[in-house]
């Protein structure tokens, strides 16, 4: 087997010299090397043409587009990464402009008539909450396919997916089986990031199974591409549409538009020490040491979404879900009308993939969720009122979050119909707590400017600890 690599554009090198060792890298060790080059950020279609003018000037490209020779073949799959809300809304407009582009089909022609195109999970999620992700992720899925077919261009998609639920984590096999109709189509694309490597992978049994479930579900999705698409299907997107709607103007509302809000994230999680942890390979901010200027917009979203788990709020797997909710039920004109719009949220859980696996991962989520605990971090930050005002907005999301999560699938109970879960997380709790009280102590005395290299030490610690017992984190 093969391991093939890919490029981003948003390396430090400069792009053509990254090209040029691309390009030294195929020579010596064939093109399989390295197939792909992805472009982080995509938001428009001079994004992609740019790399393929960077392959002509290093050579990967030989003529100009439109008259291409055979040679062509050997050029890098340029690949568009969109991530943000509004890149997944541009992303079939952006690409059906890229596919006008003159010699662009001849390329694709060059590359077996197929073409991939990667969605992000994570920053979609930072940008616009849990809900409202999952549902433009849907459409523009849905988007996407309608314009390849149109075509006649075969479509991978591939998933920017991370552990944590708010960057697509979950139950590989469910997520499979709820994308949106049509879009498996034989193949499926997955990042599998972080600590899930070794907890997927690690053992060797452990590894062939999950395996076997990427196959078979990609299987059933391929070969029964419409067994679950309910009857109800464009009524139920309408309405998750509204909710989604919703669940953006309410997470937004706290995240980027509430005075103080800003300062208590930064006050109140370990993002700072974060930071300080070999994570990722790119910054977790590149402002994060200038405290008068430091935005949540610059932070990268996977320390963003960390941080949210290692406080125990884990914020980006629910947020906003319950005061959709709430807003849907209470624009129905009179009681009636409620009830037959909560049959119809219920009816949704009950035969639509796609919700159900939503609110699968949120009630997993809701579980690991602890408000006391939370409590202790939120006391880090400053004595004010902006302090307690943010936090008090969580804690009355996480109510109406938890009650209508309750009220659509009929458990008050988390992980009601999921027992060995449950268990599991009950058993870890008593473990993960105190490092969680550990870690709250250790910040203090560290921002107080205890620089003691066991203090530092022992936070990154308990940053470790406590992501290995909340599990999927990566």
């Amino acid at each position: 087997m093969r391991t093939r690599y890919e490029t981003y554009s948003d390396l430090t090198t400069s792009e053509l010299d990254v090209l040029d060792t691309a390009r030294s890298i195929r020579g010596k060790f064939g093109t399989d090397a390295i197939r792909n080059y992805v472009i982080s950020h995509t938001e428009s279609v001079s994004d992609l043409l740019e790399v393929l003018l960077l392959q002509r000037e290093t050579g990967l490209l030989q003529g100009p587009l439109g008259n291409l020779p055979s040679g062509a073949r050997n050029t890098l799959m340029v690949i568009p990464l969109f991530e943000t809300i509004s890149d997944l809304l541009n992303a079939a407009n952006i690409m059906d402009d890229f596919l006008a582009a003159p010699g662009v089909r001849d390329l694709i022609m060059h590359q077996a008539n197929e073409q991939e195109v990667m969605l992000g999970y994570s920053d979609s999620n930072k940008d616009g909450g849990f809900l409202a992700s999952n549902w433009e992720l849907y459409r523009a899925e849905l988007a996407l396919v309608a314009l390849f077919k149109a075509k006649n261009i075969r479509l991978r998609l591939f998933h920017g997916r991370g552990g944590t639920v708010g960057r697509g984590g979950g139950p590989t096999y469910q997520a499979i089986l709820s994308q949106p109709p049509g879009t498996v189509a034989g193949q499926i694309r997955l990042t599998v990031q972080g600590e899930v490597i070794a907890s997927k992978f690690g053992n060797s049994e452990i590894g062939r199974r999950n395996l076997e479930a990427v196959v078979a579900a990609t299987l059933e999705a391929s070969l029964k591409p419409d067994m679950g698409v309910p009857k109800q299907l464009p009524a139920f997107e309408g309405v998750l549409q509204k909710l989604s709607d919703a669940s953006l103007e309410s997470y937004r509302s706290l995240v980027y538009e509430t005075l103080g809000f800003k300062e208590y994230f930064f006050s109140t999680t370990p993002i700072s020490e974060i930071a300080e942890l070999n994570l990722g390979s790119r910054p977790a901010s590149r402002k994060l040491q200038d405290t008068a200027n430091r935005r949540i917009e610059d932070l990268r979203a996977i320390p963003w979404g960390f941080s949210w788990g290692q406080c125990r709020l884990l914020l980006t797997g629910w947020y906003g879900f319950g005061s959709a909710v709430c807003t849907y039920l209470d624009a129905a004109p009179d009681a009636s009308d409620r009830n037959h719009r909560l049959a119809e949220l219920r009816a949704m859980h009950a035969e639509w993939p796609l919700f159900s696996n939503l609110l699968s991962n949120m009630d997993m989520v809701l579980a690991k969720t602890d408000l006391a605990v939370a409590s202790r971090y939120a006391r880090l930050a400053p004595d004010d009122p902006g302090r307690e005002h943010a936090f008090q907005r969580i804690v009355e999301e996480w109510k109406r979050t938890t009650h209508a999560l309750s009220i659509i699938t009929g458990c008050t109970e988390r992980l009601a119909d999921n027992p060995l879960l449950a268990r599991s997380i009950r058993n870890r709790f008593p473990y993960l707590d105190p490092l969680n009280h550990l870690q709250v102590e250790l910040i203090r005395r560290h921002r107080s400017g205890d620089n003691h290299p066991d203090v530092k030490r022992g936070i990154h610690l308990t940053i470790n600890g406590i992501a290995a017992g909340l599990r999927n984190t990566g």
